[in-house]
């Protein structure tokens, strides 16, 4: 269920205050609650019934708020997004166990791995196809350190000739994955270390959404059969492959899943990001309490009319299929919504809703990102809040001057 009015009052209170103190800053700006994302974090522990977490990088691109997380106990290690993003963090400190989530055809960033053993030991590659083999093998020489490969494997629902999932990986049947395995271990220079499935139409499909009870019944349905049927599929795959290959990990899930994911014995640990940070498509899940810890404010520049509210910019739009629920949403204060016609924009964003009316020139007005992580593409740095005072700031991957 979304965060109760209570909640965003406290919130409202607890900004202001802590902008009496500071005075004005430069907008948008951008804030991370650091009492929500510890709360989150270790609700995400709980959750996660004794197996680690992997923080998921592109979830939080904030360097100081990974190596936060991964601070709190029931934490290991970095699902990465990229191999030059495994690099930079390795470099930074941030972490000497990062796995990375997609397949990589970075020669630089694989130029860079083969040639260092202290990286080649502290990352893992995604692979779902003998070219991802090929790709290293063209960058490096004799001397290369062995490269720790992890095989990402389909989770999709497979139901009547139909695929329901994110379409990532092409090995779905257990014996696909185990041809690969077979291909893997046999070329010299590599370690087949671990395994990825993720369940994204289990972790990433709300299933509590307001007014559409009939469609909350079809979507705990989708859950539960791919819930019955991914788990069969790991036993498959894991029976297979404990003939080939003696793992380290099989990662899988994320911030929507975690209960049933951790659950299942095949997993060794479960990936979160978003749920430290609780955007808003992350409102409407029966399986966890929603506390909001990213918020992004514009100044109120116009009055069009005494029912109408415009600030200054907002358009921080996310990714994913175009529609509202990608929009950012209106928070502080309350009774606020997006127009029909003109929706977020770059340059302007109206608000109406009877919020509007007590709003002057020169509020802030405070947004939620749609998506985690992405929120933070548009600025270099966020303020840190705890309690009701701004006790640091933090410099983002754009800040650092890094677009992964």
């Amino acid at each position: 269920m979304p965060p109760t009015s209570s909640a965003r009052s406290l919130l409202a209170r607890r900004l202001a205050a802590a902008l009496d103190r500071t005075g004005p800053l430069p907008t948008p700006l951008m804030v991370v609650d650091l009492d929500a994302f510890d709360a989150n974090a270790a609700d995400l522990v709980r959750r996660a019934a004794g197996k680690p977490v992997r923080v998921a990088s592109k979830s939080v691109r904030v360097p100081d708020l990974i190596t936060r997380a991964l601070a709190t106990p029931g934490f290991r290690g970095v699902l990465a997004f990229t191999l030059r993003e495994a690099l930079w963090l390795h470099d930074r400190g941030v972490s000497a166990d990062l796995l990375v989530a997609y397949p990589t055809t970075d020669r630089a960033a694989l130029t860079r791995l083969v040639a260092s053993p202290e990286h080649a030991r502290a990352i893992t590659l995604m692979v779902d196809d003998t070219d991802h083999l090929d790709l290293v093998d063209a960058v490096r020489g004799p001397a290369a350190p062995p490269v720790r490969v992890a095989i990402d494997v389909d989770a999709g629902l497979r139901l009547a000739g139909q695929h329901l999932g994110p379409k990532r990986s092409p090995l779905a049947e257990p014996q696909e994955v185990a041809a690969l395995a077979r291909s893997v271990v046999a070329r010299p220079g590599f370690r087949l270390v671990g395994v990825m499935t993720y369940e994204g139409q289990v972790a990433g499909m709300p299933d509590e959404a307001p007014l559409r009870r009939g469609g909350s019944l079809v979507v705990r349905g989708v859950k539960r059969a791919s819930i019955a049927q991914l788990q069969q599929r790991r036993r498959a795959v894991a029976r297979l492959l404990e003939e080939i290959a003696e793992l380290e990990l099989w990662n899988a899930g994320g911030s929507g899943s975690v209960e049933t994911t951790a659950a299942d014995p095949v997993v060794t640990e479960v990936a979160a990001g978003s749920g430290l940070l609780v955007p808003a498509l992350f409102d409407h899940y029966r399986d966890f309490e929603p506390r909001p810890a990213a918020f992004f404010a514009v100044p109120v520049v116009r009055r069009p009319s005494e029912s109408v509210a415009t600030v200054l910019g907002g358009g921080l739009v996310a990714s994913g299929p175009a529609g509202g629920d990608r929009l950012p949403v209106p928070w502080l204060p309350e009774g606020l919504h997006l127009t029909a016609l003109e929706g977020a924009g770059e340059v302007q964003t109206p608000l109406a809703g009877p919020g509007a009316a007590g709003l002057r020139i020169g509020d802030l007005v405070w947004f939620r990102h749609a998506k985690s992580g992405e929120l933070f593409e548009h600025t270099g740095s966020v303020q840190l809040l705890s309690g009701s005072e701004l006790v640091g700031e933090a410099a983002t991957y754009r800040g650092l001057g890094q677009a992964f």
